[in-house]
């Protein structure tokens, strides 16, 4: 399966009020493992950072004067995503952004949709956890994820957090380890012969592991008044093969 993280920052909380989306991060995963693809873009919003938001992304309109348009990426960015799975947290707040932005473009765009399916983290984490908090903040606390070095909101920093809270989530698997995946591993194709099948080692206990289990077992004994497992027997230890 190929998926997609995406985060993106904007110049305030409602495009219903002519915000506009000011950066955008994606992350690829194929198989649930990162492939070192990423789409990362800064824009110009034409039009004033809220104070919030400034706040909290560290973004100005001075930072942003030289950057391009959406628009100007758009075409790119879509075939970034096309056909892909996007998981996203609060995926309505930032999707309804997208789709905006696709609207001013023009309407042969379509909607997001319209390109990929779409997966809430936060709503799967509201059903796993409910009335928790559920920010990423607060996942990546619960999860154990390291984000001490998240002082500002930042889309592809955000993103790669969203990507191992949602494996995290959903498989218990950690640090995915971005800093150190080799793109060239993508692709790789492991050729499998379901007819050759290794031998199983198998390690058996030797005299003095069973008396120490004895031991154990004796003492377990004693206190509970009863035997649970029937008695050991330390002779005749087939050595490992």
């Amino acid at each position: 399966m190929r998926q997609i993280v995406l985060d993106t920052e904007t110049t305030g909380l409602a495009w219903e009020k002519g915000n506009r989306i000011v950066e955008i991060g994606c992350i690829e995963m194929i198989e649930r493992r990162p492939t070192g693809r990423h789409f990362h873009r800064y824009f110009n919003p034409g039009r004033e950072m809220e104070a919030g938001a400034q706040e909290v992304t560290g973004l100005t309109l001075e930072f942003l004067q030289d950057k391009p348009p959406f628009a100007s990426a758009i075409d790119e960015f879509l075939a970034f995503i096309e056909g892909a799975e996007l998981v996203i947290h609060n995926a309505g707040f930032d999707v309804g952004f997208l789709d905006y932005e696709l609207s001013l473009a023009g309407p042969h765009y379509g909607r997001i949709v319209d390109h990929a399916s779409v997966l809430d983290t936060l709503a799967m984490a509201r059903e796993r956890w409910p009335g928790q908090r559920n920010s990423l903040d607060a996942l990546c606390r619960r999860l154990g994820i390291d984000n001490g070095h998240r002082k500002l909101h930042g889309a592809l920093l955000d993103a790669e957090l969203l990507a191992e809270v949602y494996l995290g989530m959903t498989s218990g698997q950690g640090d995915l380890g971005f800093a150190v995946v080799e793109p060239a591993a993508v692709g790789v194709r492991i050729d499998f012969d379901p007819t050759v099948q290794a031998r199983a080692r198998v390690l058996h206990a030797n005299a003095a592991e069973l008396a120490a289990h004895e031991a154990r077992i004796a003492k377990i004994a004693a206190k509970s008044g009863r035997r649970l497992w029937p008695e050991a027997v330390a002779a005749d230890v087939p050595e490992p093969a």
